[in-house]
């Protein structure tokens, strides 16, 4: 069936993408059937502080703009570079990834106060973006077959696409802008000298998200190791090989032997 090929994508795709990705199509979804209505989704100061309507700091990022073009170009390069950030650089490092989400949108939504923006999540995909190819500097991109470049140069193709288009440059600026601040963070400003690692993870974000990790030096008890306990053998005692040089009782001819090189 058509529908499988789409689920085991979806099933595959890593979790954090998956988990904003469809929480962008809902929410598009809900506003073309009319559910909701972009004016519950907005970014509005007053309305979050002194009216207490907290989801909004969280909805504006998730609203593209009815279906269009302008929403399947979104939600492509969302995808895209979210999960091959997710995949790549992040890969094992989940909570990592989801504190870059809670820095980028924080900033960005204290920015928003200033260029008075009502949706982020356009400037969000472009700090995604810029963060991607920072860190691939030497990938060959090509723009619809028209343009070939360094992977550096891509967010600065699309805000020349998006200005083409008659979109204003402030949210790609404001995207590409947070993206240096998080880039230079946590990727160039700790390899200076005297530089030191300012963004550092929550520990309760590695609770959450990353699995724990298992002691270096843990040795299983007999039970657990692999193939079992091997009752009526002496336990973890008769797993346990004879010391180099001891002699060997019992065992097969030339099971004490060294091997010797030839």
């Amino acid at each position: 069936m058509a529908f499988q090929p789409l689920q085991h994508e979806y099933l595959v795709m890593p979790p954090v993408t998956r988990v904003y990705t469809s929480a962008c199509v809902i929410t598009t979804a809900a506003v073309q059937l009319e559910i909701i209505t972009p004016f519950q989704l907005y970014y509005n100061p007053d309305l979050i502080f002194r009216h207490f309507q907290v989801w909004r700091l969280i909805t504006n990022f998730l609203f593209f703009g009815p279906v269009g073009f302008n929403f399947l170009f979104n939600m492509v390069f969302l995808y895209r570079y979210c999960r091959m950030l997710e995949e790549g650089s992040f890969r094992g490092r989940t909570a990592d990834f989801v504190f870059m989400f809670l820095f980028g949108g924080l900033l960005m939504s204290l920015c928003g106060l200033c260029v008075n923006l009502v949706f982020l999540g356009q400037a969000f995909t472009i700090m995604l973006v810029y963060v991607w190819s920072r860190r691939n500097p030497y990938v060959r991109m090509n723009f619809f077959g028209l343009l070939n470049f360094q992977a550096p140069f891509l967010p600065w193709v699309l805000m020349g696409f998006s200005l083409l288009l008659g979109n204003s440059v402030i949210v790609d600026l404001l995207g590409i802008a947070v993206g240096h601040v998080y880039y230079f963070l946590e990727d160039v400003f700790p390899t200076q000298p005297g530089g030191t690692r300012l963004l550092k993870t929550p520990h309760l974000l590695h609770l959450l998200f990353d699995p724990p990790e298992e002691e270096p030096d843990y040795t299983p008890l007999p039970e657990d190791a692999p193939g079992g306990y091997r009752w009526g053998g002496g336990g973890a005692a008769a797993q346990r090989p004879p010391p180099a040089g001891a002699p060997n009782g019992g065992g097969r001819p030339g099971d004490g032997e060294e091997n010797g090189g030839a």
